[in-house]
């Protein structure tokens, strides 16, 4: 199933109206895809990433990749508990 999402998301984005649009949408699409692959809330991981992204360096970009934001967040969980 996941296979036939991303080819249809391709296949849409060539018709997003121009393609700085289609670009957008298909690197949301890859975005929601990698969460969705690591067993991520994408709505949940999206917000958490644009509330803090202004108190973000361009150095912690890939701390905050689906997968390791997961991580993080599941030891803070064990921390916490």
């Amino acid at each position: 199933m996941e296979k036939k999402r991303v080819v249809l998301s391709r296949k849409n984005s060539h018709f997003a109206g121009n393609a700085r649009i289609g670009r957008t949408a298909a690197i949301l699409a890859s975005i929601i895809s990698t969460c969705r692959r690591h067993a991520v809330d994408p709505q949940l991981y999206l917000t958490q990433l644009i509330v803090n992204l202004r108190l973000l360096r361009t150095s912690d970009l890939p701390e905050r990749l689906p997968d390791r934001w997961k991580a993080a967040k599941n030891v803070r969980l064990t921390n916490f508990a």
